[in-house]
């Protein structure tokens, strides 16, 4: 039962109000003022305080600082919109006006009180959450436990971190779970995403530049390396760091030492570097396009973090978790799925990982109508054929046939190429004929990932070329 506490100068309004709240179930307690209601009672401990606004003495919004956290509801017969927006600033939940209506007061405190019990609800699992899981992350399966005993092992040192993983898997999230259970806690932790600065600007971002370095370097620059001194450095997607800015950071690993672009002099930092990467490093070394030595420095301590298909019921336990956090997030109402879309969730290989899950269930969220999500509002394709993976492009295994098909000049079966080898010679072999925006359409993937595309493998577009 719900103990609420009146505060009502006027007799016959506050008997009125103890006796309407008292039919519907609720536990009352009463005062005449501020004062009275301090010295008699502990506004702390109730579920919901409805104060008038005018009161002898200090006015009804100073119980809101003696609540410590309880909803107060204001009431007054001075109706304005001028009075509602100041109590709301000072931190009431709602207003009222006064006489007020029977059914809208019962309506206010029933909400009032459903919005409490539902917050102090996510604050306890928050903290079940935080305890369980580091960085917000949830997990039971094998593979996850023994990631986090991995991080609470790694995260107190000072050694670097990499971590491996799929598209949409969490990396970041692994990142901020060694950073906060490390020695650096207090300090910075600076998040850079190696594949989303051009290759032009990733030195100066990342080590900053001095005045005059080059064009537009019109003053000192301090860097993003510079940024993490006393905390941590996190490169997602190293392997998408230009050959130039891969000396830099051995440097870095090496000397602790990091120059500015066009500086003559180093500068000491201390910083904790935790990269991460959805390729193959050490055939990225072979192969000349990653420095080996590189490689081997950040190769200290590995963290895996296994693909979403593979995690068993984590799935559906994710899949709720951010349900309830998408609908708080939304100011939606409380919702659950439907038993065929709890079906769905687990039946589906979900290759865009968590990232996948949690933009299937906001979408679904946003048209869900009704408490209740279906199958359909999660618009999972259950019965698309298997598709080829080559880093962040995924061609479907017939498209990749069909082209083959198509172009007589690929002697050998589309099987026996890799799809960075097919990318590479579709792009040059009709890149004079065909614009950028039929050679993506062709390739089905966006003019952006051609374009990345193309800086990674070395295939600069032709200035001549169309856009």
């Amino acid at each position: 039962m719900s103990h609420i506490l009146i505060v009502e100068d006027e007799p016959v309004i506050r008997s009125a109000l103890r006796r309407l709240l008292e039919r519907n179930g609720y536990q009352i307690s009463e005062a005449g003022s501020v004062q009275e209601a301090q010295d008699n009672h502990r506004p702390s401990e109730f579920d919901l305080i409805i104060t008038d606004l005018r009161l002898p003495g200090a006015p009804g919004t100073d119980i809101i600082n003696l609540a410590e956290g309880v909803p107060v509801l204001v009431m007054t017969s001075y109706a304005s919109l001028k009075s509602a927006v100041d109590s709301m600033k000072m931190g009431a939940v709602d207003y009222i006006a006064k006489p007020f209506d029977h059914d809208e007061m019962l309506m206010s405190v029933e909400r009032i009180l459903k919005e409490r019990a539902l917050a102090q609800e996510n604050q306890v699992l928050r903290k079940q959450i935080k305890s369980e899981y580091p960085s917000g992350m949830i997990g039971e399966c094998p593979a996850m436990q023994v990631l986090f005993n991995n991080i609470k092992k790694v995260a107190p040192t000072d050694s670097t971190v990499l971590v491996l993983g799929e598209s949409g898997t969490g990396k970041e999230l692994v990142a901020r779970a060694v950073h906060e259970q490390s020695q650096r806690t207090e300090g910075p932790m600076i998040s850079v995403n190696c594949a989303a600065i051009p290759e032009t600007l990733i030195e100066s971002e990342l080590f900053g530049h001095e005045k005059g370095a080059f064009t537009g370097a019109n003053a000192n620059r301090k860097g993003l390396v510079e940024a993490a001194d006393g905390g941590t450095l996190f490169l997602d997607e190293i392997g998408e760091l230009p050959l130039e800015a891969q000396a830099r950071l051995l440097r870095l690993l090496q000397e602790k030492e990091v120059r500015r672009v066009g500086a003559v002099q180093a500068k000491t930092v201390d910083v904790r570097l935790v990269a991460a990467t959805h390729r193959n490093l050490k055939t990225l070394a072979a192969e000349g396009r990653f420095r080996e030595d590189l490689y081997y420095r950040l190769h200290v301590v590995e963290l895996k973090l296994p693909p979403l298909r593979e995690r068993g019921a984590d799935v559906e336990k994710l899949a709720q978790q951010l349900l309830l956090r998408t609908t708080k997030r939304l100011a939606k109402q409380e919702m659950r799925f439907s038993k065929q879309a709890l079906a769905a969730i687990n039946q589906y290989r979900w290759p865009g990982n968590v990232r996948e899950l949690e933009n299937a269930i906001e979408r679904a969220v946003i048209l869900c109508d009704t408490s209740l999500i279906n199958a359909d509002l999660l618009a999972l394709d259950l019965h698309s054929e298997p598709a080829y993976q080559l880093d962040d492009v995924t061609l479907p295994k017939s498209h990749a046939h069909a082209h083959a098909q198509d172009h007589d000049e690929l002697n050998d079966p589309a099987e026996d190429l890799s799809l960075e080898d097919y990318f590479q010679r579709f792009v040059l072999e009709h890149q004079e004929q065909m614009t950028e925006t039929e050679l993506a359409q062709k390739l089905g993937i966006s003019r952006k990932c051609l374009w990345e595309r193309r800086q990674r493998l070395g295939i600069p577009r032709k200035k001549n070329a169309s856009r």
